[in-house]
């Protein structure tokens, strides 16, 4: 049932508009699911439920911020890249959902094709990557609280991708929704001191609410301080996370039902052509070019869904730049 396409994009991006009538969203598995999307106000959530949101809501008690978190150095203090020389390149995790639980979710179509090019490229980039399919809540947990507890000293970062359902917010497992901060808050620099300084990258294609983008027809017609130490230094507990969500907060996020999703296309093919020329903010805004240009909902039959568009939301705590340097090219060791 796919459009047919008048051959295929090659690396560069802006060539060609993917109009697929296979292409679903990523909320409640159709459109007329608005009604049932989780909104989270109050004073509980004094931030939002955004990816900004989740972090400050989230943020530790006072009380933690005195005890004493002590972690190795990975990196000078004023380096301008991220220490990538170290043995392993480190874990990925996917979860992969498809079929789920939870009797409003319809099955997710095209999510396989999603994780095979994911973990093909990721081992490209010379991660370790794992497959967990279809999990409930609790696995979810129990797989990433043990990821956490392991000794990522030889590792230079970890990676964790969840395919799946969405709303606003909210990612769900097979069994229930559940918040993205439940699985992030195991790897801050307090609780995983291994991967302190270290990048930690989330991958996230999920709907994130049920707001369409109809997009806008383009015509052509346009605090510092002084002092510098290589001594032993401070960082923030949530410095060295980057959160890449497939759409931004309040919106549908499209796959196609043979294709995979748009996102995750658009981050696989920028990883293979580019994943160890560019780094990844770099990357990351010509995925973003890639599904805000190529990509375009074809939906005829259901007026209200056709011709929408979508763009990713990230989201940087990264302090330096990351590159995925080719590990056979780099010597190693530890700066």
């Amino acid at each position: 049932m796919d459009a047919s396409n008048n051959g295929e994009s090659g690396d560069q991006v802006g060539i060609r508009v993917d109009s697929n009538p296979d292409d679903h969203t990523d909320a409640l598995g159709s459109a007329g699911s608005a009604g049932n999307s989780v909104l989270v106000t109050g004073s509980s959530h004094p931030y939002g439920t955004g990816a900004i949101g989740q972090l400050a809501n989230g943020y530790s008690s006072p009380s933690s911020s005195y005890r004493k978190n002590v972690a190795k150095m990975v990196t000078d203090r004023h380096a301008a890249e991220y220490n990538m020389r170290h043995k392993n390149r480190g874990m990925a995790l996917i979860f992969n959902h498809e079929h789920f639980e939870v009797p409003t979710l319809k099955s997710r179509a095209g999510t396989n094709v999603d994780c095979e090019n994911l973990t093909r490229v990721l081992k490209q980039l010379d991660f370790e990557v794992t497959v967990y399919k279809d999990c409930r809540y609790k696995d979810i947990l129990r797989t990433i609280e043990y990821a956490a507890s392991q000794n990522h000293a030889d590792s230079d970062c970890i990676l964790v991708a969840i395919l799946s359902h969405g709303e606003m917010g909210y990612i769900y497992a097979k069994d229930t929704q559940y918040k993205l901060e439940n699985i992030w808050s195991f790897f801050t620099a307090n609780h995983c001191p291994s991967l302190a300084g270290k990048p930690k990258l989330f991958f996230i294609q999920a709907c994130q609410g049920d707001r369409l983008d109809g997009g806008v027809t383009m015509q052509r017609s346009q605090t510092e301080t002084d002092g510098d130490s290589s001594m032993s230094y401070k960082i923030p507990v949530h410095a060295d996370f980057l959160i890449a969500y497939s759409t931004v907060p309040g919106f549908y996020s499209w796959r196609n039902t043979t294709r995979g999703s748009w996102f995750m296309q658009s981050l696989c093919a920028e990883l293979a052509a580019n994943g160890k020329r560019l780094d990844i903010l770099t990357l990351l805004t010509f995925v973003c070019q890639r599904v805000a240009v190529d990509f375009e909902s074809c939906t005829p039959d259901t007026p209200e869904m056709h011709q929408q568009k979508q763009i990713p939301c990230i989201t940087t705590m990264l302090t330096r730049i990351l590159h995925f340097r080719d590990k056979q090219s780099v010597p190693a060791g530890r700066v």
